[in-house]
């Protein structure tokens, strides 16, 4: 039995965390000017201090070790390769290839529930909601434009449909997160989740087909080479297959620099597309590894053991497990506007409460993903929200009446966790 002062004090790290992130980003209006970063050095740096019954050296070496496990070192590797082939497929025009494809397979009158298909499909397949905001946005604002749309209302189509794909995709940082943490495979956790996100995204669908139909926009002509959307479905066809992860994205990867030779595109330009795609992904693998690190520290003082101790004295059975998991990474992804990082946070924690109550790891898995994607599409300071406003040029809230597709989601979690359903 663990007290209440060791308990608050192990736990501390992690108070520091969020305290300075969200106090200062509070504070300034903004949450993106305060590195989460810089936030994670103040919380570890503290609880390494904290950690009293060990030699300096030896409470280092605790952060160290958690940062190395092999599970956040797969991660790394994973993120490295996804990095490389998002890069790459943009690079050689497998998005404007992709985008004009969904778009033109639609009639005007269908061009909004087209938006949100065709950011699905993008979503799906490159695993990033912030990718398919910079492939989609500036396109469907032009077309609003013209058409005299409503811009926050084509926004968060494109925002919906982006975390639809985001919270399914096998190379999406938040599913790989999910399922590394949990221990079951990608292939559960989407059949898992598929079942939850599938009603919501058909109403979200029909919501738009029958907003759609007041609109008529032209679809824009373009030259784009559809052939150049193969290396996506090499993706998808490849994982749902049930392939290792870095199996399925070195397909993805070859596929792309082979398609990308047929476009002109030397290996040395793909070398360079691909080395720019793994340095976009620094910060996240930054984060992975110090938010490792400081949970380890944590986990060895206690705190993880005391969280435990006092959620579960008002867990009541299977139900109350799930609910006390989705409330868990909902609070922290409200907390931290960043939905990898809530997942990794909380993903110790929310694996003793399945083992506890028999909650399924795809289950739990699914949970985890896709709760935290609402929370992420939902609040207005999430990356996602904030660049695709920016680049429309409204405001950050401006979408938030229209997120049908998020909305829809809270409706259909709540009900996978009321109704029982068999392994």
């Amino acid at each position: 039995m663990i007290s209440n002062k060791k308990g608050l004090l192990a736990l501390s790290p992690a108070v520091v965390f969020l305290v300075l992130y969200v106090a200062v980003s509070l504070i300034i209006g903004d949450f993106y000017v305060m590195p989460i970063t810089v936030a994670l050095l103040a919380a570890s740096v503290w609880g390494i201090l904290i950690y009293r019954e060990e030699t300096l050296s030896k409470r280092i070496e605790v952060f160290s070790s958690a940062a190395a496990h092999s599970n956040i070192l797969y991660m790394v590797w994973i993120f490295v390769l996804a990095g490389a082939f998002a890069s790459l497929a943009k690079g050689i025009g497998a998005i404007d290839a992709t985008v004009s494809l969904t778009l033109r397979a639609f009639p005007s009158s269908f061009l909004l529930p087209a938006i949100f298909v065709a950011a699905c499909f993008i979503s799906l397949s490159i695993g990033t909601s912030v990718g398919t905001v910079v492939a989609l946005v500036p396109l469907i604002v032009e077309l609003a434009d013209v058409g005299g749309g409503n811009i926050p209302l084509y926004v968060a189509t494109a925002l919906g449909g982006a975390f639809f794909g985001d919270n399914l995709s096998f190379i999406s940082d938040t599913t790989i997160a999910a399922t590394r943490t949990q221990g079951c495979s990608m292939a559960d956790k989407f059949k898992a989740n598929f079942i939850i996100v599938l009603p919501a995204a058909i109403i979200a669908l029909v919501l738009y087909i029958m907003i759609g139909h007041e609109a008529n926009l032209s679809t824009p002509q373009s030259d784009a080479h559809w052939w150049l959307v193969i290396p996506y479905l090499v993706i998808i066809a490849s994982a749902l297959c049930g392939l290792n992860v870095t199996v399925v994205l070195m397909l993805g990867i070859i596929t792309a620099l082979i398609f990308g030779l047929f476009r002109d595109v030397s290996l040395l330009e793909s070398c360079k597309m691909m080395g720019e795609g793994i340095d976009s992904m620094g910060n996240l693998i930054i984060i992975t590894l110090m938010a490792a690190g400081m949970l380890g520290l944590i986990k060895k003082m206690g705190g993880i053991d005391y969280i435990l101790q006092r959620l579960t004295a008002h867990i009541h059975g299977k139900r109350g497990g799930q609910a006390c998991i989705a409330l868990l990474v909902s609070l922290v992804n409200l907390c931290t506007a960043n939905n990898t990082v809530a997942i990794i946070t909380v993903g110790s924690i929310s694996k003793k409460i399945s083992e506890q109550y028999d909650i399924t790891p795809k289950k739990t898995a699914s949970l985890l993903d896709t709760c935290s994607c609402v929370v992420q599409s939902l609040i207005p300071y999430g990356a996602q929200t904030l660049l695709a406003t920016g680049l429309a040029g409204i405001s950050p809230a401006a979408p938030w009446p229209y997120l049908y597709y998020p909305w829809a989601l809270v409706v259909c979690v709540g009900i996978s966790i009321i109704i029982k359903r068999k392994s």
